[in-house]
C-alpha cells in the first residue's frame, strides 16, 4: 500500500476520522476514545495539561475532565470504573478488563522490579498492607505516618524512611497487589487491587502467550497498521513474546502482512481497519498522545522528527519545553510550546513553527482557531503568542 493510505489508516484507527460531538461530550463519547486508544498515558507535567486528559480533548474537543476522573477513579453501581491504573506502555490508565493482561509476563520486566530486595529484606510489605487495607486509598507520605504513628517502627529503625515505603508501595503497585484508588491533586493514593477491581477480573489468571496475543491485538486495533517493533512498543512487549503473538494472529487472519511503501520493513494490518478517503480537522497533540509517542513511527508516517525536550537545557532546546505538534488534515504541519499560565488566566504560545511546505496563513489561522477551543477548555481566558518561531508572525496576527 502507499504511505498515503497507511497514514490515513493509522489516523483513523486512533480516532481522528470520527466527527467531533456536536453537543457536550459524554461517557460515551469517551468510551468511544477508549475503544479507538485503548489507553491514557499519565504523566506529572503539567506546564498545559495532564497527559491523560489531551488525548480526549483532542479528539472530542472540550469536554468535562470529570469524564476522566469519574471513569477511572470512582465507582458507583450506576456508573462503574472503566479505567485503573497499571504499567502499559508507561504508567497508564487501560479498560479494567485489561488488567489480567498486564500480569501474564507479556511485557517487558518492570523498573519496580529493582526494589524487590527492598521490598523482601525491609519487612515493610506486611505492615503496608495492613495500613493500606485499614486507612485506604492512602498516599505513601500518610502511610509512613501511620506506621510510626503505630509504634510498630520509627523513622529511623531499622534503616527504613519515606523512600523506601515509597519503593515498596511501587513495587507493590507494579506486582498488581495494590493499585490506585483515587487520586488527590495528583498524588497517587493507593488501595488494594481486590477493593478496586471486580473479582473476576483479579481472579482470571492470563498465561503469557495468551496476554502478548490479545496486547498485539488491541496494539493492532489502536494503531491500524503497524510494523512488528510499532506493536511491541504499544506496551513496552517482550520481543520473543510479541514475535511469537505477531506470527500467530496472521495464521489466524486477524493481521495481514502488507508493505508500505517507503517504510523499509514488514508491517501488518489489522483486518478490520479502514482508511478513510480523507481526514479533516485541527487536533493538538500533546508529547504523549499515542498517535506520536513512538518517534521513530511518527517520522515514518509523517515525515515529522519530533523530540521532547523536556531534560534539554533551556539554550540548547529546539523548539521548547513542552511542544504540542498541530495535526491539520491529516498532516503534521506545525508545532507550538504552550504554557497554561493560570494566575494571568492565559494559554501562553513560547514558540510557534511550521514544517516546511505548508500553508503558513492557513495553519495560522486553523492553529489559531484550535487554540482559542483550548483555551476555553482549560478555563483560559485568552491566547497571547510570543514572537518566538518562524509562525509567530502569522498566529499572532490570527490571534489579534
Amino acid at each position: 500500500m502507499s504511505a498515503d493510505v497507511a497514514r490515513r489508516i493509522a489516523l483513523a484507527a486512533q480516532g481522528f476520522a470520527d466527527p467531533r460531538p456536536v453537543g457536550e461530550p459524554t461517557r460515551r463519547h469517551l468510551q468511544r476514545v477508549l475503544s479507538r486508544v485503548r489507553l491514557l498515558q499519565l504523566d506529572s507535567v503539567n506546564v498545559a495539561v495532564r497527559a491523560h486528559y489531551m488525548p480526549v480533548f483532542s479528539r472530542l474537543g472540550g469536554y468535562a475532565p470529570s469524564l476522566v476522573d469519574e471513569a477511572a477513579w470512582s465507582h458507583t453501581a450506576r456508573r462503574p470504573r472503566l479505567l485503573v491504573e497499571t504499567w502499559a506502555h508507561e504508567a497508564s490508565l487501560v479498560p479494567v478488563g485489561d488488567w489480567p493482561l498486564f500480569r501474564s509476563g507479556a511485557k517487558k520486566p518492570g523498573w519496580w522490579l529493582g526494589y524487590t530486595k527492598i521490598a523482601q529484606d525491609s519487612g515493610l510489605v506486611e505492615d503496608i498492607l495492613a495500613v493500606v487495607e485499614e486507612l485506604g486509598p492512602i498516599g505513601a507520605g500518610a502511610i509512613e505516618k501511620a506506621l510510626a504513628g503505630s509504634g510498630k517502627r520509627g523513622g529511623d529503625q531499622w534503616g527504613w524512611n519515606w523512600s523506601e515505603v515509597k519503593k515498596v508501595c511501587e513495587y507493590l503497585f507494579g506486582a498488581g497487589v495494590l493499585t490506585t484508588g483515587s487520586r488527590r491533586s495528583f498524588e497517587r493514593l493507593y488501595d488494594l487491587a481486590e477493593r478496586v477491581l471486580p473479582a473476576a477480573v483479579v481472579a482470571r489468571e492470563v498465561s503469557a502467550e495468551e496476554g502478548a496475543r490479545e496486547l498485539v491485538t488491541r496494539a493492532a486495533t489502536a494503531l491500524g497498521v503497524a510494523t512488528e517493533t510499532d506493536l511491541r512498543d504499544y506496551y513496552r512487549l517482550r520481543p520473543a513474546r510479541s514475535q511469537q503473538a505477531v506470527a500467530e494472529l496472521v495464521a489466524e487472519g486477524v493481521l495481514e502482512p502488507v508493505e508500505v511503501v517507503g517504510w523499509g520493513a514488514p508491517a501488518y494490518r489489522h483486518v478490520e481497519a479502514r482508511a478513510p478517503r480523507a481526514v479533516t480537522g485541527g487536533a493538538l497533540l500533546c508529547p504523549f498522545d499515542p498517535l506520536i509517542w513512538e518517534r521513530a513511527r511518527t517520522e515514518r508516517i509523517f515525515g515529522f522528527r519530533y523530540r521532547i525536550e523536556i531534560y534539554v537545557p533551556e539554550p540548547k532546546r529546539v523548539h521548547g519545553y513542552y511542544v504540542f505538534p498541530f495535526l491539520l488534515d491529516g498532516r503534521l504541519v506545525g508545532r507550538v510550546d504552550l504554557k497554561a499560565d493560570r494566575a494571568a488566566g492565559l494559554l501562553r504560545v513560547q514558540g510557534a513553527y511550521a514544517e516546511p511546505g505548508v500553508d503558513e496563513a492557513r495553519v495560522a489561522v486553523e492553529l489559531a482557531a484550535e487554540l482559542r477551543r483550548m483555551a476555553t477548555w482549560l478555563g483560559l481566558g485568552d491566547v497571547v503568542v510570543t514572537p518566538r518561531g518562524d509562525l509567530a508572525p502569522a498566529l499572532r496576527a490570527v490571534v489579534r
